[in-house]
């Protein structure tokens, strides 16, 4: 049998563990303490006190703030379900809503002052032909939601019909100007033709109180107001006349460059947020209640109303990948928008939108 001959095994010993009190008998074959040795050590490790492993560090979420335009409202529900649900915090961002105006958000995301808003695809044509940065990374109203709605008897049936009429809008600014301007160039009409007043979020009691002969909205707003009060409405769509991307996130050029990741986390929390939406509506309009408290109680059922208007809105378009849009429509909007003297060059499609977060 084979001897150690180049180190003692006491040596070994010693060089990983402090020397035991007790060395194995003398004249030992170097085999045998080779033997012992892992015994001994296994038994030294057994008795040693056990130090529990470190918590793992939560992870810290990226707190984002998205400007939508308007109010506190049940149409922004896949947002509140997303948020309730965690499938934006499962793609570390804690998201939260700010609510206001379009064309302040594009200016704040432009500047890098919010890195994500919604916007219509118009607003992406202003903001480019004045060298803004913004781009749009996924369409989530897969139809132009915006509409002209009139009492049935107003004698208001297509846009022709608004020369010389009331009618009101927000401001002279936003998805919903931009969509009366377009309906008045379709009928061959201008500005100077209609008497255009600015109402705020008025609509649906302006056309009710005959303030006005027709207003612009979104369909899911006025005219679902007022047929729930048994008034019975003509609405004008303007996807009717023409396609134009409607809305979707939007974000800048220093964030698609230097945080590729925090936009696909974006894109695809919106995604599962608003699949879970259409396929779980009961529990998504409940989790909407808990965000604008406002609109339950006796305002519920108006509610679940817009709500129920809403979804067919976000139904994915049976051609295309969720979310995706394409150059056709850009082409659209971008020559309406040079057309009645929005702007003053053609914006190209590349330049306002990208496909590269969908899949």
């Amino acid at each position: 049998m084979k001897h150690c001959t180049d180190r003692h095994p006491t040596a070994l010993t010693n060089a990983v563990f402090p020397r035991p009190a007790a060395a194995a008998p003398a004249g030992l074959p170097c085999v045998l303490k080779l033997i012992l040795l892992p015994l001994l050590i296994a038994a030294m490790a057994a008795c040693a006190p056990i130090t529990p492993a470190a918590p793992a560090e939560p992870q810290s979420l990226r707190p984002i703030t998205l400007g939508v335009g308007f109010i506190p409202n049940v149409q922004f529900a896949p947002f509140y379900v997303g948020i309730e649900k965690g499938f934006f915090a499962e793609r570390g961002v804690e998201l939260s809503l700010d609510y206001g105006f379009e064309n302040d958000y594009l200016k704040l995301v432009a500047t890098d002052e919010m890195q994500f808003m919604i916007a219509s695809g118009d607003q992406l044509v202003l903001g480019r032909a004045q060298e803004l940065p913004v781009k749009y990374v996924h369409n989530w109203y897969t139809s132009y939601p915006v509409t002209v709605f009139a009492k049935a008897g107003a004698g208001i049936h297509e846009p022709a019909d608004l020369a010389g009429r009331k009618v009101g809008v927000p401001g002279p600014f936003g998805a919903t100007y931009i969509a009366l301007r377009a309906l008045l160039d379709v009928a061959g009409l201008t500005e100077a033709d209609i008497q255009m007043e600015s109402i705020g979020f008025t609509q649906a009691s302006a056309v009710s109180e005959d303030l006005v002969d027709a207003a612009v909205d979104y369909a899911v707003n006025g005219p679902v107001v007022l047929g729930n009060a048994g008034i019975e409405t003509i609405q004008i769509p303007l996807d009717q006349y023409l396609q134009i991307p409607a809305n979707g996130l939007v974000t800048n050029e220093r964030t698609l460059q230097e945080e590729p990741q925090l936009v696909e986390a974006m894109v695809r929390a919106l995604q599962k947020s608003v699949a879970y939406t259409l396929a779980n509506p009961d529990e998504s309009f409940a989790i909407s209640l808990t965000f604008v408290p406002e609109a339950g109680g006796e305002n519920e059922a108006a509610n679940r109303l817009v709500f129920d208007a809403s979804l067919p809105f976000w139904q994915p378009r049976p051609q295309g990948a969720p979310g995706a849009t394409t150059d056709a429509e850009w082409q659209t909007v971008a020559e309406l928008l040079l057309r009645i003297g929005f702007v003053e060059r053609l914006v190209q499609p590349e330049e306002m939108y990208t496909n590269e977060f969908i899949q």
